[in-house]
């Protein structure tokens, strides 16, 4: 019989761009070889800018822009970080080879994930973001067992 999880899921307003950078440091607190987080949300509502300070909280010191047009970009810290936009596979499918990132050593960031979600393992955490402004989101985060601590940590920090 196979040990199942649960999701843990939880929804957060974040006010500005502090708050996201709170966001992604509670997130790179928690940073493991192997983790994966998949970024969901319109373009401009704040995908590459949360990767750009989950990058800086796990030791890159590079500049972080979107991979739109080279599906991947690598950058070296404390882990190395796999930053991913697959938004150009919606329609042809997972032939690029990612699987070496996305199951490699690094932390995999993948912005528009639910194109390729087939393709990823059940466990991993998600970020499913709303623009409700020009500085507001809403988000809905979800994990499944490594990644249920961090969302603990995310309700304790944002609990009323």
């Amino acid at each position: 019989m196979r040990n199942e999880c649960i999701y843990l899921k939880t929804k957060i307003v974040l006010n500005s761009i502090e708050d996201t950078k709170k966001l992604a440091k509670i997130i790179a607190d928690y940073a493991f070889s192997g983790m994966i987080i998949g970024l969901a949300g319109d373009l401009g509502s704040g995908k590459t800018t949360f990767t750009k300070y989950l990058a800086k909280n796990i030791g890159v010191n590079d500049n972080i822009n979107s991979p739109t047009f080279t599906i991947l970009k690598i950058y070296q810290g404390n882990y190395d970080l796999y930053h991913m936009d697959v938004y150009r596979l919606e329609d042809i499918g997972y032939d690029y080879e990612l699987d070496d990132f996305i199951y490699g050593e690094g932390v995999s960031v993948i912005e528009w994930y639910t194109y390729i979600r087939d393709q990823l393992p059940e466990e991993l955490l998600t970020i499913d973001i709303q623009a409700d402004g020009e500085f507001q989101r809403s988000l809905l985060i979800e994990g499944k067992g490594r990644y249920e601590k961090i969302i603990e940590a995310i309700n304790n920090r944002y609990s009323n």
